[in-house]
């Protein structure tokens, strides 16, 4: 359902056929792949699909639609980074405890899917939060490690698992 002072899909229908190679033309200079951003150009303008907060005209839409392109790319860094990361993990893993292919293809959509809920959180609270649920740090060592007190630390976990259960509630309904 649209609010009032929202584009409307012809609208975003002229922004895209007006913009779209401009913005693949952005998008391919920050990225080096056509293909990408092909997919992050499409993906942007659903993004404006799907988005209630799309201002009802837009006085610089090259401007606005590189606000949202830029968040997209940075997202996509985000999750390449993360990847290589835990790419980088499972080659350290012995050859006895290797995962299926599906294994790791669920485990990786759920740390994306992780990063994605803890999104927005201080870099501390996070860090907190992944030395003792993913770590198994005691709160004692996660204090020591970050340099904060043992009560800061329950804080700080609690507050991140309130973000993954309140979060997790928003796709029930």
């Amino acid at each position: 359902m649209r609010t009032p002072g929202c584009l409307l899909p012809s609208t975003i229908e002229s922004l895209y056929s007006d913009h779209h190679l401009w913005l693949k033309g952005w998008l391919h200079r920050r990225l080096g792949s056509a293909e990408q951003a092909g997919d992050l150009a499409h993906d942007t303008f659903v993004r404006l699909l799907n988005s209630d907060r799309v201002p009802a005209t837009l006085d610089e839409p090259r401007a606005y639609l590189t606000t949202v392109a830029q968040r997209l790319v940075s997202n996509h860094w985000r999750r390449e980074k993360l990847e290589r990361a835990y790419l980088e993990a499972l080659a350290q893993r012995p050859r006895d405890a290797e995962l299926s292919p599906e294994a790791r293809a669920i485990l990786l959509e759920t740390l994306f899917e992780l990063d994605c809920l803890l999104d927005g959180l201080p870099v501390i609270v996070r860090e907190a939060f992944l030395l003792s649920q993913l770590d198994g740090q005691t709160h004692a060592q996660v204090a020591d490690a970050l340099g904060i007190s043992i009560p800061t630390v329950k804080r700080y976990i609690v507050k991140a698992l309130q973000r993954c259960y309140f979060a997790d509630l928003s796709f029930v309904g």
